[in-house]
């Protein structure tokens, strides 16, 4: 934590805008991961139409850091195509999740040109991603529930808007 506050990126990533809505995701996870199906399933129960590309990554033991930080620099070289980034991670071990405890994972959370969504582990799990990361939510689940929560948010602001263009034109 230090680190990347004397290296001046750790509120970096909480200072990139959240498109609205967010309806292009770029995930970081493992394609068997329970938090990972988890996420799709509640997506999925939403009306709405969610873009979901995966950049597959191991998220534990030999390789789990290396394996991250290539899914990320993959993502920001593509980074036009999305809205925000999921790295969803769901829990484990106290050592399982001590992955994202990781200064290069952490760093590369902290640059990235998209707005970050962390949903690792369980409510008690907080990493330094977590920290680092624009937004945290206690689970890749309600990491899904959010994208559909800000969708939400963005249609009731859309119908206001029209409402009140209604009454504008009726009105005169």
């Amino acid at each position: 934590i230090a680190q990347l506050k004397r290296d001046g990126v750790w509120d970096m990533n909480r200072a990139v805008p959240l498109p609205h809505p967010v309806l292009r995701v770029a995930v970081v996870s493992s394609p068997t991961a329970a938090g990972y199906q988890d996420f799709l399933r509640e997506l999925q129960r939403t009306p709405y139409r969610f873009s979901v590309t995966l950049f597959e990554s191991l998220m534990q033991g030999e390789g789990a850091e290396a394996s991250v930080v290539d899914a990320l620099t993959a993502i920001a070289a593509r980074s036009d195509e999305f809205d925000a980034v999921a790295i969803l991670r769901g829990g484990g071990s106290t050592s399982d999740l001590a992955l994202f405890d990781s200064y290069h994972i952490s760093l590369c959370v902290a640059q990235m040109p998209l707005p970050v969504i962390s949903g690792i582990g369980h409510d008690k799990d907080v990493s330094v991603v977590d920290m680092v990361a624009h937004t945290m939510c206690k689970t890749p689940t309600a990491v899904a529930v959010y994208f559909a929560e800000l969708v939400d948010a963005e249609l009731m602001l859309v119908d206001g808007y029209a409402q009140q263009l209604r009454d504008t034109v009726v009105a005169r």
